[in-house]
Order: C-alpha cells, then structure tokens, then sequence
C-alpha cells in the first residue's frame, strides 16, 4: 500500500488571513474570499478522448461515499477506459475499507489503492484525473474548487456547497478552468424531466404558474442518527481535519463522535432536509422548468417530534421566481406521506408518474390545440445515468445533467430557504447581481 501522508497543511499567508477577517466582517464566511482569486492563468483540463483512460480518486469514503466508490468501482472491473486509483480520508477505518474495497473488486494492479490521508496530496498526483466527492457539506466547496485548480473534473455530492458565495466561487472557478463538474443529484439525469422540458417549451400547459414536491420518511429515531462505530477516537480520526479548523470551514469544537457519525442533524456542517432531501427536488424540477435564481424565499417549520438536533424535522419552503412562477416544497422525516410532484400551468397541470396531464376546464381548447401542435407527444430522451453521464462529458467535454451552473441556481434557492428559516423572514436575492439583499 501506498502512504502520502507526510507532508502538513500549507501555511495561510497574511494576505490570506486578511481576506478572511474582511469576508468575515460582512457575514460571507472566511473560506470564501479567500478563494476568489481567478487572477492567474487557468490549469490545463486534460482531454481524455474516446479511448483514453480516466483515472479517479475518491474523497470522503463515508455512507455516500463508499456507495459513490462501489459504482466507479463496478464500472471500472473489466473497462480498460477507467480506473479507480486512489481514496482518501480522515478517519482511518473508513480509509482501509475504501481501500480493501478498491483492491478486492478492481484489477488488482499494484498502481491501484493508493491511500491518502490528506486530499491535497491526491490532487497533488499527475495520474489522478478527476475526483469524486463524498464529504460533509461543509467541505464540498473547498476540495471541488482545489480539485479544480489542480486541472481535475469533479462529481460532487449534493448539495453543492454549504454556502451561497461557495457555490458562486465554485461556479465561477469551473467556468475559468473550463472543469467538468456534476452534483449528484441523481434524479436530474431521469429522462422523464427532461421530456417535460420539452413538452413545457411548446406550451403543453400554457404559462407555468406554481409547482409542488416534497421528500418525507419516517423513521421512529429520526433521520441521520446513523451508528457510531464504538472504537472511533482522537488516535484514528483526524477530528480538526474534519471539523476544518486549519479553514475556518466550521467553529471549532472538542471531539464529538456524535457530529461526526451523524453530521447532517447540525447546522455547521449540513442544512439538513433542505440540503439532502430537498435539493434533489428541486434539482429535477430545474431541469424540467430551467434553471433559474430565484428572487424570494420563504420557510417554516420545527422539531415538531425529534428534539436530539439543530435542523428540523419539519421543513417548508416557497420559492418565487422572476419569471413569474412559484415552487413549493415539503420535507419531514416524521410522516412519510408526501406531495404527489406536479407543475401547473394555465392551461393544464402535469403530474408525475408518467406524466399525465389533465387540462383546465376553462382551458380546454386552448390544451387541445397545444396538443394537436405535438406539445404532449415528445419521445423520452436517452441521457444516461447520472455518474455514466459525468463519464461521457469527461470525454466529450459537454456539459453534464446536474452541471455546475445548474447545481449553483438550486443550492442559491435552497439555501435560502435555510436562511429564511433561520432569520424568520424571507430571504431576497438579486439575480442580477447574484448576491443575497439584506
């Protein structure tokens, strides 16, 4: 096995730290400024072609993470095309898993397994082509945009990031590197919603006017309270790397294996059903209407029954957009009875599970002749699977399903649901600008 955990974190410059205490000042949050720096020349893409092979390393080998390795592993046994060649992470047992995993179901090369504790010195390997990501939230911003600058691809898990200047600085480094990026938000690549795209743009329903989903479970301990695995310390998780001290990435607080094993329950490192439920919502819904940011959020909600963390178990948010239409969404993981998913137009509403439309009774004429146009009858789209899809636009260099500029409109709206909740008003965004209003 193969060891690159030598070398410490590079030291912040006081440029760096004075950005920071600036950013900080006007509540951007310090990692943000501190990375907007595009000044330099941009880090050469490497061009993989039809028959190349992609070479991929995995960060974060948690839940979602070893389920993101299996895949690449899968795809990669027999495929001379592509090949897992690296894993990383903080937590040690996690970090032999990933790579018994990678060694067991792969080739069995020598060149494949390497280990790594710290994820800049992944980025730091020629070899590595594009890296996956299966960290905390917290975490997903800093590591896509070093990727990045390091001449990486990158699949990120949903959400995004965990801030909107992080998803803005994310956005705007994979523009200037020209980096394929994916957020896994699987349901963006169902054709189905691209399908509605196309029967939305030759008027099926007439103008689109709102739009429901939700994402409800319901479990008797709560979403999230996954197992803590008992032999978890100081001496085999590196809980400051976590956490992100050396960053500013969370606040700094002692070892707590609960946050650790269960970090979506707390708002430092996650926005809880908003983040993980609501944004792959939200996500196939913007492939389906178009992405777009929206103008005002508003949210409510609770911990109407599991009182053991920050997020609520109840959450509600409104979106309304400048084009004149309005997205509601639903998410609680104490009754799992949700929101059938439905668009309504003037014309019709378009319900999922098919779709199938049903017209407006003072509209009817107006239905059938969208549909004597063809509006209703587009054939079903062949995009590819979610992380096969990312694969391909390695090579072709296309933009993905869930790609960088849509992944950056649904976490502006989605966290500005989390920050309507918080405040207890409704939050503002100027699309123009991109910035949130006071």
């Amino acid at each position: 096995m193969n060891q690159h955990d030598q070398q410490g974190p590079k030291q912040i410059s006081r440029r760096d730290m004075l950005q920071r205490s600036a950013a900080a000042a006007i509540g951007l949050g310090a990692y943000d400024a501190a990375r907007a720096d595009l000044s330099g020349p941009a880090p050469a893409m490497r061009s993989h072609g039809p028959n190349g092979c992609i070479h991929l390393g995995v960060i974060g080998c948690g839940g979602r993470g070893t389920g993101l390795l299996a895949d690449a592993v899968r795809r990669a046994r027999g495929n001379p095309k592509l090949r897992v060649l690296a894993v990383c992470d903080v937590y040690e047992p996690r970090k032999q898993r990933a790579f018994k995993l990678v060694k067991s179901r792969h080739s069995g090369k020598k060149s494949d397994g390497l280990v790594y504790h710290e994820y800049e010195r992944m980025l730091e390997n020629p070899d590595v082509d594009a890296v996956i990501i299966g960290t905390p939230d917290h975490w997903h911003a800093k590591i896509a945009i070093d990727a990045i600058k390091a001449g990486k691809d990158v699949y990120v898990e949903k959400p995004m990031t965990h801030t909107i200047p992080e998803a803005k600085a994310l956005r705007d480094t994979a523009h200037w590197a020209g980096a394929i990026v994916q957020v896994g938000s699987q349901s963006a690549s169902n054709p189905t919603y691209h399908r509605v795209h196309e029967m939305i743009k030759r008027g099926a329903i007439g103008k689109v006017i709102w739009t429901r989903s939700s994402c409800s479970r319901n479990r008797p301990a709560g979403d999230w309270n996954y197992y803590i695995e008992p032999h978890a310390s100081p001496k085999n998780l590196d809980w400051k790397r976590w956490v992100g001290w050396e960053w500013d990435l969370a606040p700094k607080r002692p070892f707590d294996v609960e946050r650790f094993f269960r970090f979506r329950k707390y708002w430092d490192y996650s926005g809880g059903i908003a983040t993980d439920l609501l944004y792959h919502a939200l996500a196939h819904l913007a492939v389906a209407l178009g992405p777009e940011f929206p103008d005002k959020v508003v949210a409510s909600g609770g911990n109407w029954v599991h009182k053991d963390r920050d997020v609520p178990d109840t959450f509600l948010m409104n979106i309304d957009y400048p084009s004149e239409h309005s997205v509601f969404l639903m998410g609680t993981d104490a009754n799992d009875k949700g929101l059938s998913e439905v668009i309504h137009g003037q014309y019709g509403s378009m319900t999922f599970g098919g779709p199938t439309l049903e017209p407006q009774k003072a509209f009817a004429k107006q239905f059938e002749e969208a549909k004597k146009r063809g509006a209703h009858d587009v054939p079903m789209p062949d995009v590819g699977d979610h992380m096969g899809n990312w694969l391909e636009c390695l090579r072709t260099r296309a933009a993905p399903n869930c790609n960088v500029e849509l992944g950056y409109r649904v976490q502006v709206a989605i966290t500005m649901g989390v920050l309507a909740y918080k405040r207890n008003r409704a939050a503002l965004f100027d699309p123009k600008t991109e910035t949130l209003k006071a």
